[in-house]
């Protein structure tokens, strides 16, 4: 298992993120973004199974986790250009970036602006949009009218809808309480921000190699709209997971590990995939 190391980044105006580090300084820089009210502990199971062939990152994004929270900034294009400042900051010149949930959707809008930053992307659960999920409609009723603390139920209720599997009750209670520091206007403003803008737009003009990954067990999003990801995105590709839920990175870590290792070897320097298809 690998040693994880945590870090703070300070970025443009002041904004801190923590982040973790973990991997091989000469190993191929892979960072990992996580989703909605989450932190870089959502990427634990993948952090301490990272290969030495890759160099892990994995930034806890403004409002979230122990980042600072600033009383705006939570569009989806707001969110990456941090990661683009992240990059900077830490001296990342190109990366592999792998997108969980509605993370893919800050790391396709970098991949789609700044290609020449990303070597490959990868999608992990990644919806083309939320604006016709059900799920998210009855979630927005709910953020709405947050104010105060955020209730522990909604937290655990929301998360334990994540996997097909049971998770660790240590884990999930670490999951929970990194999604209790998100305070309720970032619930809010981030959802409308994912709610409010055009997802399906920032799948346009991707041109890196790309690879989605699905589980097929997953209660939000469906085949039929990866197969969008796949039509849309030239020279995608798509891994389906048997049996795994939304979070594919939480029922099948090690898969998830050795996917992401084996993309990014298939990556060449310039950013060109070899045998990069579907399949």
């Amino acid at each position: 298992m690998s040693a994880v190391a945590v870090h703070e980044a300070t970025l443009r105006a002041g904004l801190v993120l923590p982040y973790a580090e973990v991997g091989d300084p000469a190993g191929t820089p892979v960072v990992l973004v996580h989703g909605y009210v989450d932190s870089w502990w959502a990427f634990e199971p993948l952090l301490r199974r990272m290969p030495s062939s890759l160099h892990g990152y994995a930034p806890t994004q403004r409002g979230h986790g122990d980042a600072d929270k600033p009383t705006d900034g939570y569009l989806p294009e707001d969110f990456a250009a941090d990661l683009v400042a992240f990059m900077d900051t830490v001296g990342i010149e190109r990366a592999v970036l792998v997108g969980a949930s509605s993370g893919g959707v800050q790391a396709r809008i970098v991949a789609g602006r700044d290609p020449d930053r990303v070597a490959g992307l990868v999608l992990l659960g990644v919806p083309v949009t939320l604006a016709d999920k059900p799920g998210a409609a009855e979630l927005w009723d709910v953020v709405r009218e947050l104010e105060g603390p955020v209730d522990r139920d909604l937290v655990e209720r929301f998360a334990l809808g994540m996997t097909a599997e049971p998770l660790a009750r240590g884990f999930l209670e670490t999951v929970v309480e990194e999604n209790l520091k998100a305070p309720a206007r970032v619930w809010r403003e981030a959802l409308r921000g994912l709610l409010e803008t055009d997802l399906r737009a920032t799948l346009s003009g991707i041109l890196v190699p790309t690879l989605a990954v699905w589980g097929d067990r997953d209660p939000i999003l469906t085949r039929e709209e990866q197969q969008t990801i796949l039509d849309t995105v030239i020279g995608s590709r798509l891994i389906v997971y048997e049996g795994a839920g939304h979070v594919v990175h939480w029922d099948r870590p090690e898969r998830v590990v050795r996917d992401i290792a084996a993309f990014a070897a298939s990556v060449d320097g310039n950013g060109n995939g070899n045998g990069n298809g579907v399949g």
